[in-house]
Order: structure tokens, then sequence, then C-alpha cells
């Protein structure tokens, strides 16, 4: 087997990619993918156009009087009041509704446990087109009695007087399921159909906003899947950098593994022992001088590397590469070097089994001191 010459150990030495600064500058240089977030203008409701001419307008007088139904009522009393609803009564068919009035505070506080007094007094303040105080006469008889059907048209009609359509309707519809008569359902013939346009405008608009919505988050799915896309090209582009790399290590292999590679430029150097090639003094290159090549470590490794030893299956392998700045692997490998018959001891080895394994499987040949038992050999004969 001839030496391996300084010119054929070279072609080993890691090629480091040089990048020109304008290179460099292209790169960092280029635009990178920018999506503004196309923000809609705010979607602002229109009234809803609605006949409002039975409108009127809202009443701020003063509350008027009530009673204390925590009192008890005796039976005098509960007959005054009777007696004035009666007067009540004939004031509102005379059109006296001030009158009325009076005569239905009177019972009130006379009997002010009685849910009908509240909502015939409420009554008539709607016919005199005050309908607050017809709603707080109206809410006083459903405090007395839940189930006032008086208490739920006079508060509805009050409403509807108001615009409030959508609590008119509600208010009449429970005093029609609980008395029905012909007024409650000619003010719902007037109050429905708004409610219904009022419904469908709140619809139409919560529909508009929805879509609105959607229309952003899809926007933002967008922007966060093009970044993404964004990320993977520039990834991908790095990779590309590397990939022309030999060995796929930028800018050439580290220096720093302890002992020194025969001063190979670029190595950084491999562990002690490995300075000698099979036939020359320890140290040195076949044939060289002792000491070896510039950097070297001296004492070589026993029996050193064949002229065939394919570097870059090491270079290519971080884990062997690691391996080897390891003294205790190194140690191992030189044992089972000088004596293939010694692998079993260290087969148990965590560090050094696997990288033994992997020397095998790729057809890392290393001799003995004699240069003529194979490691391949070797560690299948002791196996």
């Amino acid at each position: 087997m001839e030496p391996a010459s300084l010119k054929q150990l070279e072609k080993f030495k890691p090629y480091v990619v040089e990048e020109s600064d304008d290179e460099i500058e292209d790169i960092e240089s280029e635009p990178k993918p920018h999506h503004e977030e196309e923000e809609e203008p705010e979607i602002i409701e229109s009234d809803v156009e609605l006949d409002e001419s039975d409108v009127v307008e809202s009443d701020n007088e003063p509350p008027q009087k009530v009673g204390d139904p925590s009192i008890e009522v005796t039976e005098e009393n509960r007959d005054a009041s009777q007696e004035a609803k009666i007067q009540a009564m004939e004031a509102i068919s005379e059109g006296k509704l001030e009158e009325a009035i009076e005569h239905l505070t009177k019972a009130i506080l006379l009997n002010p446990t009685s849910a009908i007094m509240y909502a015939t007094r409420a009554s008539v303040y709607i016919k005199m087109k005050k309908p607050n105080a017809a709603i707080r006469d109206a809410c006083a008889a459903l405090e007395i009695n839940p189930d006032s059907a008086k208490g739920y048209k006079s508060r509805g009609i009050a409403r509807s007087m108001l615009g409030q359509w959508e609590e008119a309707a509600k208010d009449l519809h429970l005093a029609s399921k609980l008395d029905f008569d012909e007024e409650i359902s000619a003010v719902l013939k007037k109050v429905e159909p708004k409610v219904h346009k009022i419904e469908e405008h709140r619809r139409k608009y919560d529909r508009l906003r929805k879509e609105r919505e959607d229309r952003k988050i899809e926007r933002e799915r967008l922007r966060r899947r093009a970044e993404a896309q964004a990320a993977y090209e520039e990834a991908k582009k790095q990779e590309q950098y590397t990939s022309n790399r030999p060995g796929g290590m930028p800018g050439g292999f580290p220096a720093g593994m302890p002992g020194g590679f025969g001063g190979m430029p670029g190595f950084g150097g491999m562990p002690a022992g490995f300075g000698g090639m099979p036939g020359g003094s320890p140290g040195g290159m076949p044939g060289g001088s002792p000491g070896g090549m510039p950097g070297g470590s001296p004492g070589g490794m026993p029996g050193g590397m064949p002229g065939n030893f394919d570097f870059s299956k090491i270079l290519n392998d971080p884990e062997m590469m690691a391996a080897f700045s390891d003294p205790e692997v190194m140690a191992a490998l030189q044992d089972v070097m000088k004596n293939p018959a010694n692998l079993a001891k260290h087969q148990s080895n965590p560090k050094v089994a696997p990288i033994i394994a992997k020397m095998r499987s790729k057809q890392i040949i290393l001799t003995d001191a004699s240069g003529r038992v194979p490691m391949k050999q070797g560690i299948d004969d002791s196996a």
C-alpha cells in the first residue's frame, strides 16, 4: 500500500464557501411579504323608518300619589274605596278625566292592595295621553297581581304611545292571553307590523356585522398563512445555501477537536493519537520527518490510517465527530485496534459500542499496528 501524500490528504480539507458582501446584502435586502390589514369601515346602523304618527310626547310630571300596600285594609276602607271608584267611573263617562283621577286616587289610598284600582287609574291616564303616569300605575297593579290582564293591557297601550313597539307588543300579547278584548286586538294590529319591521332591520344588520367579522377572520387567516409561507421560503433558501457547502457544514468544519490532526488546515484537529500513517514514523506522515505535519501531536495512533480512509464519512456524521473528541472513546478505539479481541470488553460501554457499530456500517477500515487486520474484520471475528 502506497503511503498517502500530503496532496491526497489536502483533498479532505473542508471547503469554505465564501459569500461576498454584495451577496449577503442581496439576501438581507430581499423584500419581505407585507400584508396590510384591510380595515373595513364600521357598519353604521340606520334608523328604522316607521309610521309614528300615533306617538305622543313623553309626560314628565311628578309621580302621582300611591298607597302603602303593606297596611291592613279594614272593611270600612274597602267599602269606601269601592264608592270612590264608582264616582270615578261616572266622571269618566261624563268626560271629566281630572275628576276621575281624583276619585281613583282616593280609592287607592283607602285600599292600596287593590290591583284593579291602579289599573283603572292607568287607563284614565292613557285617555289623558300621559303614558308615563299610566306605566307607573300599571306596574304597581302588576306588583300586586302579576296576572292582572288590565295591568298588562294598560302598560302595553302606554308603551305603544311612546313608540316602545317591542315592549308594547309583549305586554299586549300577555294581556290577550289573560283576557282578550277587541281594544287589545286593535292596538296589536298597529304595533305588530312595526315590530316585524324592527326585527327584520335588526336581522339585516346582525347579518352584515357577522359577515364583516367573518371577512376579518378570513383576512387574518390568509395573513398568517402568507407569513408562514414566507418563513418557509426563507428557511428553504437558507437550507439551499447550507447544502451547497461540502458536508452541509457552513463555513467549513469548526476547529477544536483535541490534540490536532496533523495540522491539516481547516480541520482544527482530531484527538491525539491519529497522527501516524501505516509504515510511518510516530506522529508523522509516511516517510515524513518525525513530528509529522505542522500542528500535529506526537505519538501516532498504532497502525494509523490507510490511504483509502474516507474522511467524509466522519465529517458528515456529527455524532462520530463528537465521539472522536471524547478521550474515553478514542482510548477504547485504540485498544480495539491494538487487539480486535478486546472489542468484547467495550461492547457494554454506551459511548463506544454505537460508534464502532456505525464505523462498521460506514465501511470505515482501520488496520492494527501491523497493518494486517482491518477493524471491520476484527469486529466481525470478535462478534
